[in-house]
């Protein structure tokens, strides 16, 4: 009863903010947005007229240069107000977000702990982690050739016949780095502490695993380790139980805050793109449910219908780090046994984000359709394989989906700056990434605890 209270109460707040944020937008945003858009527009012709000029020495150059830095405070000047008249919605979803990154550390620490010690012997450890790894690769392999399938079948770059930005501009966005040091660096701790301060889930993994087996090989002693970390697990949890109160105002805050940001119009510009990549994230479920059904039989069904208000709140916050303690109860409460559950979830929040992988390859693809570019199937498959690799342990960026792509499209000659196009939009297909990648992670576990016979009726 309480989790269908919680389901309705957040698809009210869902449809009471974007209520809430069109007023907003249109009565109280609506000045600001406009003085923005032609202080873009403004700084795209002097840029345009910059890359025109081959002598720098000229006064014309001297001249564009000035105006730009006045335009550009002008925008900056708009965007603060404008932030300012949303820091009050902002803040609501602020507060969710830090109380739930309070909490994830911890409790993947705990829980993975306790799951590791129970495991035993390192060769359980390695089946369970072989298996999921497979479901892993395989899921991200589906997510990535989908999102090449239908970017393919739908064009939607040839029919938007949306302005182009120039092809010599930059975006601002770093390119995500393709280097093994750096890999190896995100995935390996130099501090635990540091990786617990700084919520970098995958090095949480590898020093949990450390503990985990080294708390199960000495014994006796470990038995009072074990039961600690269970009680601080339970504790942690009770928390989460208090922290979801607030969910609805979060979700209400951040819906508000982002429509009243973008705008409907957004929705009308960008009609197109947005309604067949959110078509093709459906496709996705039904390949990841489908999947699920053949291993777990009607229980998917059931399962997907325990994770919903998780989905929400990952939708609505556009991060699924925010539904992460609610998934963790509900697997439990759903048959998983814990040692799977905390071993499984929180590999796959770096390794198996199926709605992010999908938007990499379909995104990509779409500003090459934009520019014109036309990408054989071998090399659409490159990009396939590159995104596969570039995207690994990458979760905790900012805006990361647009780091790797912007990383990934310069090795196949797409300009960069394609990606204005989608950095306006990105919040809005963020929302579905988000909560396509709870469904992902939510099934990858409950079928890996059916594997090892370990879900219960």
């Amino acid at each position: 009863m309480k989790q269908s209270k919680l389901t309705l109460f957040i698809f009210i707040a869902l449809v009471a903010g974007v209520i809430a944020g069109y007023l907003y937008n249109v009565y109280v945003i609506n000045e600001y947005n406009n003085n923005i858009t032609v202080a873009e527009a403004r700084t795209k012709t002097i840029d345009t007229r910059l890359v025109k000029l081959t002598d720098t020495t000229v006064t014309e150059y001297a001249t564009l240069k000035a105006q730009r830095v006045k335009v550009a405070a002008t925008r900056k000047e708009n965007d603060t107000i404008r932030e300012d008249k949303l820091v009050g919605f902002s803040i609501l979803s602020d507060i969710f977000l830090r109380l739930i990154k309070m909490i994830v550390a911890p409790l993947v620490f705990t829980t993975l702990v306790v799951g590791v010690a129970k495991v035993g012997d390192i060769g359980a450890v390695g089946r369970i982690g072989g298996k999921t790894m497979l479901w892993f690769v395989s899921a991200t392999l589906v997510s990535l050739a989908l999102g090449m399938l239908l970017v393919n079948f739908f064009k939607p770059g040839e029919t938007m016949h949306i302005p182009l930005p120039d092809s010599h501009l930059s975006t601002g966005i770093q390119k995500a780095a393709l280097s093994l040091r750096d890999f190896i660096s995100h995935v390996f701790p130099k501090s635990f502490v540091e990786a617990m301060a700084n919520n970098e889930i995958l090095q949480i993994v590898v020093f949990a695993l450390f503990f985990g087996v080294a708390t199960g090989a000495i014994g006796e002693k470990g038995e009072v380790v074990i039961k600690a970390m269970d009680a601080i697990a339970h504790v942690i949890l009770k928390i989460t139980g208090y922290v979801m109160l607030v969910a609805p105002l979060a979700v209400f805050g951040a819906i508000t805050a982002v429509i009243a940001r973008q705008g409907l119009g957004i929705l009308s510009t960008y009609a197109i793109f947005i309604g067949e990549f959110y078509f093709s994230l459906i496709v996705l479920w039904l390949v990841i449910i489908l999947a699920g059904f053949v291993v777990l039989r009607k229980r998917a069904l059931t399962l997907v219908n325990r994770i919903k208000d998780a989905m929400l709140i990952a939708f609505s916050t556009s991060t699924s780090e925010a539904a992460y303690p609610r998934i963790l109860m509900e697997l439990e409460r759903f048959g998983c046994n814990n040692k799977i559950v905390s071993f499984v979830l929180p590999l796959g929040y770096s390794f198996n984000l199926d709605g992010s992988m999908m938007y990499m390859t379909f995104a990509s693809l779409f500003l090459a359709q934009s520019y014109g570019i036309h990408l054989s199937f071998g090399q659409q498959l490159s990009m396939l394989l590159v995104l596969m690799l570039t995207s690994k342990g990458i979760a905790g960026v900012p805006r990361a989906s647009l780091v790797v792509i912007a990383g990934t499209i310069s090795m196949f000659n797409i300009p960069e700056a394609g990606l204005a196009l989608l950095i306006g939009i990105d919040p809005l297909l963020d929302m579905g990434r988000s909560a396509t990648n709870v469904l992902g992670n939510a099934m990858a576990t409950a079928v890996v605890s059916k594997w090892e016979g370990e879900l219960k009726d």
